[in-house]
């Protein structure tokens, strides 16, 4: 007599794709695991512990899955832990979701994440450059505040995943975010589509490199403006409160690889090509290439950011309205006693301005402008600029 076979099913959650499996963090023994690992982390001298997609951490048939109270109390007791066992390190949450609810993994300020990734910032930034119009980017920064001293925006460009679109979404209408995609279309860029609840395909994330999204891959355009529209854009996300977050790919100005793409048939391996040690090395010896004539400019504006207490995390930031075809911020120091006005062009033309003094506060004559060294005068209580195409200044008032 032939014995009876028993079969077994198991059935398993995957948010992302097949080889994908979530965590139960249900099971108590699976939220320690977790835990572990994140104390691994720390031992070996991690500063920042990134919470990838942490809005899925915890699923509920019947519902969306997504922000459910759950997975904000899994994000408290992470907190609890880091501030226990290592005061210095800090919880980093990554949700490319609309802003309202990227934020509320700050919590009340103090009990959920202390960086949130700013994921509005990057389409707001293209947006001004596509336009060559700031005022969507200015009206959103003016409200841009994180809800106590413990907390900081995360203020990135593009990720390994590249541009998000969702972060966006209420502060630029569906046709300017159309516009955009459209746009990195025309550039080269790849665009990848989510279902939503009525089962239509909307546009979830721009696939392109940074440099790709910004500069024609034809040879209309000079390299050394292509580098200044480049470096204008990054300036943003350096002066802007909170912690700049450069991706790799974005520091070398890497174009999209099209090769890897097709290779693997994923979009967003346009943005994630192998990066040749001794490709960059020869490039860093050449005096004509791209990276040559980048690197230097963005180290130079990464050194200064470190170096000047007006750019600390904390300081105070103030929006001017001086002009559409440019970004401005007033940043002050935490202890009020420094200052720096920052002015960003996103068109490519030249633009004059007039800053009256009043506006920053100020009543001294001399400035200088810490990027290039030149220095400005005062008059009649003004400032008057003139801002190249895709200008950057960052004027501190000397004693």
């Amino acid at each position: 007599m032939r014995g009876r076979q028993n079969s077994f099913v198991m059935s398993v959650w995957t948010t992302f794709s097949p080889d994908q499996v979530d965590l139960n963090f249900r099971n108590p023994a699976v939220l320690l695991q977790v835990l572990e690992s994140l104390l691994f982390y720390i031992r070996k001298g991690a500063d920042l512990l990134r919470l990838d997609a942490v809005t899925y951490i915890w699923a509920e048939p019947g519902t969306e899955s997504v922000h459910l109270p759950q997975t904000h109390e899994i994000v408290k007791l992470f907190r609890d832990v880091v501030d226990l066992v290592a005061s210095g390190v800090a919880l980093v949450t990554e949700t490319n979701v609309p802003h309202h609810q990227n934020i509320s993994y700050f919590g009340n300020g103090r009990d959920e994440a202390h960086m949130v990734y700013n994921f509005a910032l990057p389409l707001l930034v293209l947006h001004a450059f596509y336009t060559g119009d700031s005022e969507a980017l200015s009206q959103w920064a003016v409200d841009l505040c994180p809800p106590s001293d413990q907390t900081v925006f995360l203020n990135i460009l593009d990720t390994h995943d590249g541009i998000g679109l969702q972060g966006a979404r209420g502060f630029l209408p569906p046709k300017d975010i159309q516009f955009i995609v459209e746009r990195a279309r025309k550039k080269g860029a790849f665009v990848s589509n989510k279902t939503t609840e009525d089962g239509a395909e909307e546009p979830y994330e721009i696939n392109t490199t940074w440099w790709s999204a910004l500069n024609p891959e034809t040879e209309e355009e000079s390299l050394e403006l292509q580098i200044s529209r480049y470096l204008a854009s990054q300036a943003i996300a350096l002066v802007l409160r909170g912690v700049p977050g450069i991706y790799i790919h974005g520091a070398l100005g890497t174009a999209n690889d099209y090769g890897a793409a097709k290779a693997s048939g994923v979009n967003r391996d346009l943005n994630r090509g192998i990066i040749d040690a001794r490709e960059v090395e020869k490039a860093l010896e050449d005096p004509a290439s791209k990276l040559f004539l980048l690197s230097s400019r963005v180290r130079e504006q990464i050194l200064i950011r470190q170096r000047e207490k007006s750019f600390h995390p904390r300081g105070a930031q103030k929006v001017l309205h001086l002009s559409p075809r440019v970004f401005v911020l007033l940043r002050t120091s935490p202890e009020g006693d420094e200052s720096i006005l920052t002015i960003t062009g996103v068109t490519g033309e030249t633009v004059g301005l007039k800053v009256p003094l009043d506006k920053i506060g100020q009543n001294r004559c001399l400035y200088k402008d810490l990027l290039s060294g030149r220095k400005y005068q005062a008059v009649e209580d003004a400032l008057q600029l003139a801002l190249p195409p895709y200008g950057r200044i960052w004027l501190k008032s000397e004693e």
